[in-house]
């Protein structure tokens, strides 16, 4: 792996885990839909009780506890921070699922699983911020048992109409800036096909990335009121702030920006 990549990755978790700019604006749900989301995706999956179930970036844990707690699934998560792993640790030691829920620190292009470990595998709102993502998915279908399936839920984008608010660092760690299509050559579909991951059911659900949108919005308008210095403080740009709300919402108006829930099957 260059510097490069390991900076963007480490810049990427610290965002996302060790800073309080995210749970500031987020609350709660990470990733556009929530928790609704994450059950559609496991239903579209078939995720069925005592399968082995690999969670890619698992972040805090949300999506793996949800998963062994409601589809009795034997889970693992993997995340590239430190941080998030001993905050998932614990939250599935308080949610008394410690038995059936796993986590580990690792890199998700060089995941720490066997070949064929797992029944399926999920990634939310994740894929489109890796620097290799043709080995990601390689990856995803390394771990995979044959017929094993693969479960996406991610942002998508035409990265030449998006406007310069929706481009650099920020907004790569934002899971806008190196966002793909859902089809085409450099989509998400040719991607997993490359790795030899079919696709079969690919889903839109541009609605979940607006409700994101509103939700920062309406949390920003409150903490603007009530705790501006902890904004600022966290190394939120209030000025830039609104312009780069607008340009989100207007691109998925125009289509430009959006979001999908894709699954794939390793072939047999």
């Amino acid at each position: 792996m260059n510097d490069g990549h390991k900076t963007l990755k480490a810049c990427c978790a610290a965002a996302y885990h060790s800073s309080d700019v995210v749970p500031l604006l987020l609350g709660d749900a990470y990733h556009p839909g929530g928790a609704a989301l994450t059950r559609r995706l496991a239903d579209a999956l078939a995720v069925a009780p005592g399968e082995r179930v690999l969670d890619v970036a698992s972040g805090r844990g949300a999506t793996a506890l949800l998963l062994a707690d409601a589809y009795g699934v034997e889970v693992d998560g993997v995340d590239y921070s430190p941080a998030a792993t001993a905050l998932a640790q614990e939250a599935a030691r308080a949610a008394g699922v410690a038995d059936s829920v796993r986590f580990a620190t690792g890199d998700a292009e060089r995941l720490p699983y066997p070949d064929g470990a797992f029944d399926a595998a999920v990634c939310e709102c994740a894929l489109c911020t890796f620097p290799d993502k043709a080995r990601a998915a390689a990856e995803f279908a390394r771990i995979l048992r044959p017929g094993g399936r693969l479960g996406l839920t991610d942002v998508t984008a035409d990265a030449d109409r998006l406007p310069p608010e929706l481009t650099g660092l920020t907004a790569r760690i934002a899971c806008v800036a190196d966002a793909r299509t859902l089809t085409g050559p450099a989509g998400y579909e040719s991607l997993l096909a490359g790795a030899g991951l079919r696709t079969t059911a690919a889903e839109r659900h541009d609605d979940a990335l607006l409700s994101m949108v509103d939700r920062i919005e309406a949390r920003l308008t409150l903490l603007r009121m009530a705790a501006p210095d902890r904004l600022r403080a966290a190394g939120l740009d209030l000025d830039a702030a609104p312009a780069v709300l607008a340009a989100a919402r207007a691109a998925v108006a125009s289509g430009t920006l959006g979001y999908a829930l894709l699954v794939a099957v390793k072939a047999d």
